[in-house]
C-alpha cells in the first residue's frame, strides 16, 4: 500500500488582481489555484537549483 503524501499549508496575501489572474490561468490549465501555485513554485525552485 502506498503511503499518503503529507502536505504543508502556506498562507499568503497577494494583490486581488494577481489572484484573479492566477485563478483564470489555473482554470485555463484545468487545475486548481493551489495546484498552479505549487507547479509554478516547483518549476522556479528547480530552475534555481533549490529543488531536485
Amino acid at each position: 500500500m502506498q503511503q499518503r503524501k503529507k502536505t504543508a499549508q502556506v498562507n499568503l496575501r497577494i494583490d486581488p488582481a494577481l489572484k484573479e489572474a492566477a485563478e483564470f490561468a489555473a482554470k485555463e490549465d484545468q487545475r486548481s489555484l493551489t495546484s498552479l501555485v505549487e507547479k509554478l513554485l516547483t518549476e522556479h525552485l528547480k530552475a534555481k537549483g533549490y529543488l531536485k
